[in-house]
């Protein structure tokens, strides 16, 4: 918008724009508890359960560290390897699963997969002692042995989303040095393994901001999650900041329900110990590049151990996982690799159902060493880079079973998805 628009406006309501305006800007401020916290959506029209995170199953197991929510069938055959999907705990699963027509989970379920997820708690204090090695033992270690006594099946796919994928290569190169094979393919979506080019993320990881977010983390015990969401919103400022300063305070307008925005705005906190071991060893030092760099439950982590064939699903805008960076992971495996490179970005690019027909994306069988030379030899194609997930993975599915229900197993049901910890604000 422009100065114009906000002129005519405020002629036009004889300057009531302006008082509603101020009347928004305190709301917000009394809501960041004096620090200003811009409303992006209206969050009252949301509810999960209701209108987001509506696809039907239930909790399965829980954990410290998270609940496993195993999904209704919907089908009535399903694949005999059931799928495990890792989330990032910077921000909530449910970024798969916001609507119907562009859930990535109900999309999976009705294509076949027995699909599991992984729900992480959003900590308090009294979580300040949970490290990285943690968040991979209690998460999807733990979830691949429920998943086993749930399903009576040992092998499993598994998709690692944003850090969710970064821990699903930690989880695999500790998987190998223990000869531990029941991941028998693994996707990454937006991961990256090699921080040595992090992108603009990279102004807000230095020596000085990272002893004053350690010593912030060590007086509250966690990291607050707002302000690593404050960051993704510099990062996009004219799109996420100052379109909803001047919609919200100068134009005294209401901002639109956007179920994107109301998960945006969900935001998480981290425990102490995992988020600045997490900064330090990866972002800091590329400690997981080095075969050794980094040790978890007593096993040196060696990426280049791994052999799981792999799938990457990348994005060519993305400004928080740049595709250079994620493209540079692609090197570090040993087994069969796949790259594939969507239009958009972080998350639109990602989100990006079969039915929508919007974006497309870029293939190439090669995987040279340069990205730009992977990019100048790749084909283009229309739509969503789901359908060529969905041809690579049906090597791995294994043959058709009849349905598994949710508690029909080994593994009780605990309660209804989207479960109780994804329900727990940081605000």
């Amino acid at each position: 918008m422009s100065n114009p628009e906000v002129l005519r406006r405020t002629v036009e309501t004889g300057g009531e724009n302006l008082l509603t305006g101020l009347s928004n800007l305190l709301d917000d401020l009394e809501r960041g508890k004096g620090k200003l916290r811009v409303k992006m959506t209206d969050l009252e029209r949301f509810e999960l359960g209701k209108n987001v995170a509506i696809t039907p199953g239930k909790v399965v197991y829980q954990n410290e560290l998270m609940q496993l929510l195993q999904y209704a069938p919907s089908t009535e055959k399903v694949f005999k390897r059931p799928l495990l999907i890792i989330p990032p705990w910077i921000n909530k699963y449910y970024i798969l699963d916001l609507r119907p027509k562009n859930s990535f989970i109900k999309w999976a379920v009705d294509e076949g997969h027995t699909v599991f997820v992984i729900s992480w708690v959003n900590p308090d204090a009294s979580l300040a002692h949970k490290d990285f090695e943690d968040y991979m033992l209690e998460g999807p270690l733990a979830a691949l042995d429920a998943i086993e006594k749930a399903t009576g099946e040992r092998e499993c796919k598994a998709i690692g989303y944003c850090l969710g994928g970064t821990l699903l290569a930690c989880l695999l190169a500790y998987m190998a040095e223990k000869g531990d094979e029941r991941i028998k393919a693994a996707t990454f979506f937006v991961s990256m393994t090699d921080f040595s080019e992090p992108g603009e993320l990279g102004v807000f990881i230095d020596d000085e901001q990272l002893a004053r977010m350690d010593e912030q983390m060590a007086k509250t015990g966690y990291f607050d999650g707002s302000s690593m969401a404050e960051a993704f919103n510099l990062l996009r400022a004219n799109d996420l900041i100052w379109g909803f300063v001047i919609n919200n305070y100068l134009m005294g307008k209401d901002p639109f329900p956007f179920d994107l925005l109301y998960w945006n705005s969900d935001s998480t906190r981290m425990p102490c110990k995992m988020h600045s071991f997490y900064l330090h060893n990866f972002y800091e030092k590329n400690l997981l590049c080095e075969p050794g760099g980094i040790t978890f439950d007593g096993v040196g982590i060696d990426l280049g151990k791994i052999q799981t064939p792999a799938y990457f699903a990348s994005t060519k805008e993305d400004h928080i996982a740049p595709w250079k960076s994620t493209y540079a992971g692609t090197r570090l495996l040993s087994g069969p690799v796949r790259f594939v490179l969507g239009m958009s970005g972080h998350i639109a690019g990602i989100v990006n159902p079969p039915s929508a027909n919007k974006y497309g994306y870029w293939t190439n069988d090669a995987l040279p060493d340069n990205p730009d030379d992977w990019l100048a030899g790749a084909e283009s194609h229309d739509g969503s880079w789901w359908l060529d997930w969905k041809q690579w993975v049906a090597q791995f599915n294994g043959e058709e079973v009849p349905a598994r229900v949710p508690g029909d197993g080994g593994l009780e049901t605990i309660e209804d998805t989207p479960g109780s910890y994804v329900k727990v604000r940081a605000d």
